[in-house]
């Protein structure tokens, strides 16, 4: 009997102990369950209604519903409880915890996936953050992100954001732009397929290739990248600017709007326009207050001159200068300058080009061929007229080296030198001052040497055919004598200050930099010069 009685109130309190447990169930989880219905706290009007079988409550003037943290308020609402469901009408306003606002002018909410849809003049508010305007807003209470479709704007205390569709997390504070955006800025304006902001740290991130027009009409496409626009810094990938006389391809930029400091890397191109040149480089720095930008590493410059021929201009570092005044403008090359023309080549410690008298000015030791000439002086500058070379003249120490047939070495030497161009060929060089000559004479029919003149005179003319040495003029008091050939010694056949560099000549590719590998089709272009 004992035995029983035992067992009798063990199980007595296994039941009460399973009573106890399911109650506190239900009493934890009531909160739970209150928690997804929404409640009506007040209206001036209450009339019950049904719609088929359903039942609803027609709600009148000031009506204020709540969910949790959520709070409606609207003029009218059907009010459906058991579906958990509102649609509220007249001047709609949500209020999401103390951050987010959004007023409409109707509202459809699901209290069960806690969806609102709101329509007509519809206003997002995130506080002290951004302000979305739309006629078309769904907002997700679970995800806190808010889409819009339709055509929407946004707005801060910086930048106005329209396109036709997107979205905006309320957590992140990043918004997304779908299809016909535009940007506007007191700086700047852009467009773009897409695009994304975020409206708490005012980063605009590029997601699909992105023109800006800034205010003084400048140009860029961005493809991928950032821009900080409190601070006006960015870091982009793959991009181009343009003005109405510059434009500027590159892979990475970084720009920095308030110091007027921009950073270009990896296959830069920079295309004057009224100038035919272009210059390349792997990386180039422009301050944009002073109009100085600087192309290194790789860096070479191509100049189009007629006949579709280019001049190229290579150098450890060249310098554009810009001005309002043209007197002032200049490309600079310094270190190691090398130039490559079909039938022009050169070289020299450093090198400017005047774009006012297109003029370029070639310093310290430099040294130039065309054809089977070399010309040396201390130091040279070359006149392009029409895009092609018109005149090279050739200042103090002035020498002129040519090769003939049997390798013999033709010289003219003279204080100073202009050398005429015609038909893209040397033409005629005049010497003016202290002009000395040797010219070897061969035989027209056998080619063999005859002997050789030498000439000194104040001044001197040299013709040429086909860039070869024709003949020679001399005024001023010359002194000429004729040396057979069997009188040469080696020590006669080369003025003072003779030295032949032909070995020294570059090629194109020692001029010309490759591309870095690069996805970038832009740079098949830049391949095929």
């Amino acid at each position: 009997m004992k035995i029983k009685r035992s067992i009798t109130q063990k199980v007595k309190n296994g039941k009460l102990r399973g009573i106890m447990v399911f109650m506190m169930i239900l009493m934890l989880s009531a909160p739970v369950l209150a928690q997804k219905k929404v409640k009506l706290k007040q209206a001036d009007q209450l009339r019950g209604g049904r719609l088929g079988d359903e039942r609803f409550d027609r709600l009148i003037g000031n009506v204020i519903l709540t969910q949790n943290q959520t709070t409606i308020y609207c003029d009218s609402a059907y009010f459906f409880k058991k579906r958990n469901f509102v649609e509220a009408f007249g001047r709609v306003k949500i209020l999401e915890g103390d951050s987010v606002t959004i007023t409409g002018r109707k509202l459809e909410y699901d209290g069960n996936t806690k969806k609102a849809k709101l329509r007509s003049n519809v206003v997002f508010v995130k506080l002290a953050t951004a302000t979305l305007y739309t006629d078309f807003l769904d907002f997700d209470r679970n995800t806190n992100i808010a889409n819009y479709f339709n055509n929407g704007r946004l707005v801060d205390s910086i930048n106005v954001l329209t396109s036709n569709k997107g979205y905006y997390n309320v957590h992140s504070n990043l918004a997304s732009f779908k299809r016909d955006v535009h940007v506007k800025n007191p700086d700047y304006t852009m467009t773009a397929d897409s695009l994304q902001y975020n409206s708490r740290s005012k980063i605009i991130y590029f997601v699909t290739p992105t023109t800006v027009v800034d205010k003084d009409s400048s140009t860029f496409v961005y493809e991928k990248g950032f821009y900080q626009t409190t601070s006006k810094q960015s870091d982009l990938k793959l991009g181009s600017a343009e003005t109405q006389d510059y434009k500027l391809d590159a892979e990475n930029y970084k720009l920095d709007d308030i110091r007027k400091k921009y950073l270009f890397r990896k296959n830069v191109v920079m295309t004057y326009k009224k100038e035919n040149l272009v210059i390349y480089g792997q990386s180039a720095d422009y301050y944009k207050s002073i109009g100085i930008a600087k192309v290194y590493d790789n860096a070479y410059v191509a100049k189009v001159t007629d006949n579709n021929d280019t001049l190229f201009i290579s150098a450890d570092t060249l310098v554009s200068i810009d001005s309002p005044d043209p007197s002032k403008k200049r490309l600079l090359a310094y270190n190691n300058v090398k130039i490559y023309k079909t039938d022009m080549q050169g070289l020299a410690d450093s090198l400017e080009y005047r774009s006012m008298d297109s003029t370029i000015y070639f310093y310290k030791d430099p040294i130039l061929w065309s054809q089977d000439n070399q010309m040396t002086a201390d130091s040279i500058h070359m006149l392009i007229k029409n895009n092609s070379i018109d005149r090279i003249f050739m200042i103090a120490n002035s020498f002129v080296i040519s090769q003939d047939t049997l390798i013999n070495f033709n010289q003219v030497k003279g204080r100073r030198m202009t050398t005429f161009f015609k038909n893209q060929k040397i033409d005629h060089v005049e010497v003016i001052g202290n002009g000395e000559s040797l010219y070897f004479a061969l035989d027209e029919k056998t080619n063999a040497s005859m002997g050789m003149n030498k000439i000194i005179c104040s001044n001197i003319t040299i013709r040429f055919k086909e860039g070869k040495v024709n003949n020679l003029s001399f005024y001023v008091k010359p002194e000429a004598s004729f040396i057979p050939p069997h009188e040469l010694k080696i020590e006669d056949t080369k003025l003072k200050g003779f030295s032949w560099r032909g070995k020294e000549k570059p090629k194109r590719e020692d001029v010309v930099k490759e591309p870095v590998a690069s996805d970038n089709v832009k740079l098949e272009e830049r391949k095929r010069l």
